[in-house]
């Protein structure tokens, strides 16, 4: 077959892929205008990460697992947009590593609305400005994001789904590597990339901003006073920054934890996770026998995180993340018993427990 051949065939496909899209267009439309007479949530991502599972399992063909999900979440981003205006609120500003979460969750066919803070991402989600909010929640090196657990304590949102995002952190400026005097960047960057920056920068001014996108704008603003950045591929192409160095974050395998929050938590998947906020009785022992809720029932704890609670001095609530979803009978009986030793127990949400 002649490359003339080959080419025909992939029109003819395109085709037939094109009639078939606008096939399933017409159904999302539809379930759309059933979820709305019903009051139903307009994001499933326990309907979203089942699909995946069964178009990765059904692959027979030469395309990976990676490039199966992230086409069908183009297809299904297009699809939120068919079934409702869907608007996602995220720390900006554009291009941050939250906003490369969110399109890696959503896709490119929904709006995507940038805040200047994390409480601004959970009042915009709050005040119903938009539908879905997406938070860093933790990374694999630096460890648990304070600011967004502080928020769950007073907050009604709950959680309804999870990101993993591989972070490759860079230097970028738009001087030479021997004029740079001064490195900006988010403080968890700095804390991911803290050897190389000895290594290789360890008379430089490190200054702190709030985010990575924010550095590059600096480096590029201040480049005669000797400014870089640290930080990803797109902030840098945003800016038209040169990145000097690439993977520069002391983990390969350096990766962070995002949250999508929203009015509704997720229904059951089979594989899910659940996040909880409890605080304990001042008394002795009481941390001790409330953790024995979930040795009690074999449910395994994948995450405790200890916060003051801004209520009283030295009272602390803790951030755990469990095995299970909170509508399963064993998760119901240990959180039963964990109420007997708190003085308070928030359920944050169940969602499905992705690994990539």
């Amino acid at each position: 077959m002649n490359l003339d051949d080959i080419r025909k065939g992939i029109d003819r496909i395109d085709g037939q892929l094109l009639k078939l899209l606008s096939e399933r267009a017409d159904l999302v439309h539809e379930v759309g205008v059933v979820k709305k007479r019903d009051d139903l949530q307009i994001y499933a991502p326990e309907r979203e990460e089942a699909l995946l599972r069964k178009l990765v399992e059904l692959n027979e063909g030469r395309l990976p697992e990676k490039s199966i999900r992230a086409i069908y979440r183009e297809i299904m981003s297009a699809a939120l947009a068919l079934e409702d205006d869907l608007k996602i609120a995220y720390l900006g500003p554009e291009g941050t590593w939250t906003h490369q979460a969110a399109i890696k969750k959503f896709g490119h066919s929904v709006a995507y609305s940038a805040q200047p803070n994390f409480a601004e991402v959970f009042d915009q989600v709050t005040r119903r400005k938009a539908d879905y909010g997406v938070v860093p929640i933790e990374n694999s090196t630096e460890g648990a994001v304070s600011h967004t657990l502080d928020l769950f304590v007073d907050s009604s949102l709950q959680i309804c789904a999870q990101i993993l995002l591989r972070i490759e952190n860079g230097l970028m400026a738009s001087i030479p590597k021997e004029e740079i005097r001064t490195l900006y960047s988010h403080p968890q960057v700095f804390g991911q990339c803290r050897t190389w920056i000895l290594q290789n920068f360890p008379k430089a001014d490190l200054v702190e901003v709030s985010s990575t996108t924010r550095a590059a704008q600096i480096a590029k603003d201040k480049a005669s006073d000797g400014a870089a950045a640290l930080g990803g591929a797109l902030a840098a192409e945003m800016h038209g920054l040169t990145m000097l160095e690439e993977s520069i974050q002391d983990r390969a395998t350096n990766t962070t934890r995002f949250l999508v929050i929203g009015e509704k938590t997720c229904p059951a998947t089979g594989n899910d996770r659940t996040s909880m906020l409890f605080a304990i009785h001042d008394r002795p022992g009481s941390l001790v026998r409330a953790l024995q809720a979930f040795e009690h029932f074999d449910i395994n704890m994948s995450k405790i995180e200890s916060r003051p609670s801004k209520r009283k001095d030295w009272e602390y609530v803790f951030y755990v993340d469990l095995a299970g979803h909170c509508e399963n009978d064993e998760v119901k009986e240990a959180l039963g018993e964990l109420e007997k030793h708190c003085s308070m127990v928030k359920l944050l949400g169940s969602y499905p427990d992705v690994s990539e």
